[in-house]
């Protein structure tokens, strides 16, 4: 077989790669807003800073970026909850402590339900 993108023949790798690959149609939804929530939190951490050992320096934080991330990562969860199950609580804390540390983040944090994904969640304090 040959490699689409080279006209190279395959490697075993590839091979087992493409076995690995499955397609969207197969996965269940709760699984597809599971990693769709779980890559806005990573982006949403890395945003804040909070990957860097000192996150008020960070060179990566931009709180507007993260507000942005943290927001769409609320709709999300709020608007999809009733089809997590299991997965709905460790999301939600995790939504949870993202809007707290971008509270923290914020040299002059907004007003209770002002916050991003407020409008979605409430008040996080």
């Amino acid at each position: 077989m040959l490699d689409a993108m080279t006209d190279a023949p395959e490697t075993p790798d590839q091979d087992a790669a493409a076995e690995d690959v499955r397609e969207l149609a197969d996965i269940p939804a709760v699984e597809v807003i599971s990693r769709a929530a779980v890559m806005l939190m990573s982006s949403a951490a890395e945003k804040l800073g909070l990957a860097d050992e000192d996150p008020d320096s960070s060179a990566r934080r931009d709180l507007d970026e993260a507000r942005r991330v943290i927001t769409a990562l609320a709709g999300l969860i709020t608007s999809s909850v009733e089809y997590l199950g299991p997965h709905a609580g460790p999301l939600r804390e995790g939504l949870q402590a993202l809007q707290r540390a971008f509270r923290e983040a914020s040299a002059v944090p907004d007003e209770p339900g002002k916050g991003p994904g407020e409008k979605y969640t409430g008040p996080v304090y």
